[in-house]
């Protein structure tokens, strides 16, 4: 039972992958807030647990809702006191290619991946720093890292959930918050019709979820992002080429023409700590490039 004691929060857990995700965790040991829009199918997965013998409770509303989500997590610290792990499942899509889509389509997207990852996590981070414990998974996606025909906005919510998580694992650190990304790829019903039967028929929701696990144990890392689907696990990364060091002139945009294969050149890449990293390194070049002024 390596999450026993842990109080476990799930968003959009009322079937399909949050509903595995909820059920997993509870194997695992944590005690289980199952969040949905629909109590009915958020108190089903609840029962599951209860009938497994764990714990859970149902907390029904929207994440784009601050009101429910702060009663979710006030009910939360009521029944057991704490909140160790926040999982960020809840998600819609609304495909379209971009020339076609709705701006209202693209809204509501980014507005219940990302705004919805937002506010919940807001709302377990001032939980989370005083108790010097924290682990907050994000849901990405393989359409945001590296697109997808026809999700512009659900591509553009996932690649922001990254950069959510690539902040606030910095500004959680020093509070023992962690802060991972999982990029699923699972049969759901948001799934139907983009992938053939035969291969959704291998994309069981609950090969995902052991995903989950080192991403919420004590010793997680932090700033990873694990693509799992099918019982397959993986790292995906985003890198900083070496590049070179072009420096100034009218001509400096027809040298990086000339020059684009050997500043794409991923040998030498490295995965940046900080965003200031790419700064850092340009003034040391600009610097190092810089001429040479010798004494009169």
């Amino acid at each position: 039972m390596p999450l026993s004691g842990r109080i476990a929060i799930v968003t959009g857990a009322g079937g399909g992958l949050g509903r595995q995700h909820a059920l997993y965790l509870a194997r695992k040991g944590a005690r289980v807030v199952v969040n949905d829009l629909d109590d009915g199918n958020a108190g089903a997965v609840a029962a599951e647990i209860r009938a497994a013998g764990g714990e859970a409770i149902v907390a029904a509303g929207s994440v784009t809702d601050e009101a429910a989500v702060a009663d979710m997590v006030g009910r939360t610290l009521e029944a057991w006191g704490r909140i160790d792990i926040l999982v960020n499942n809840a998600g819609i899509l609304r495909d379209k290619s971009f020339g076609k889509m709705a701006l209202d389509a693209f809204r509501q997207v980014v507005d219940v991946h990302l705004m919805g990852a937002a506010i919940c996590t807001q709302a377990v981070w001032e939980t989370m720093r005083a108790q010097g414990h924290g682990r907050i998974v994000m849901t990405t996606s393989s359409s945001g890292l590296w697109g997808n025909f026809g999700q512009a906005n659900y591509g553009a919510a996932k690649m922001a959930l990254v950069g959510l998580m690539q902040t606030l694992a910095i500004e959680g650190g020093k509070y023992g918050i962690r802060v991972n990304c999982l990029a699923p790829t699972a049969r759901t019903r948001m799934m139907e019709g983009i992938l053939p039967e035969e291969q959704l028929a291998a994309l069981d929701p609950a090969l995902v979820s052991p995903a989950l696990l080192p991403l919420v144990v004590d010793d997680a890392p932090t700033r990873a992002v694990v693509c799992a689907g099918g019982g397959h696990f993986a790292r995906a990364y985003v890198t900083l080429t070496e590049g070179r060091h072009l420096g100034a002139g009218d001509d400096a945009g027809e040298r990086l023409v000339a020059e684009w294969d050997a500043v794409s050149d991923p040998a030498g890449q490295l995965v940046p700590e900080y965003g200031f990293t790419q700064a850092e390194r340009e003034v040391a070049s600009a610097q190092a490039h810089a001429p040479v002024s010798v004494p009169a």
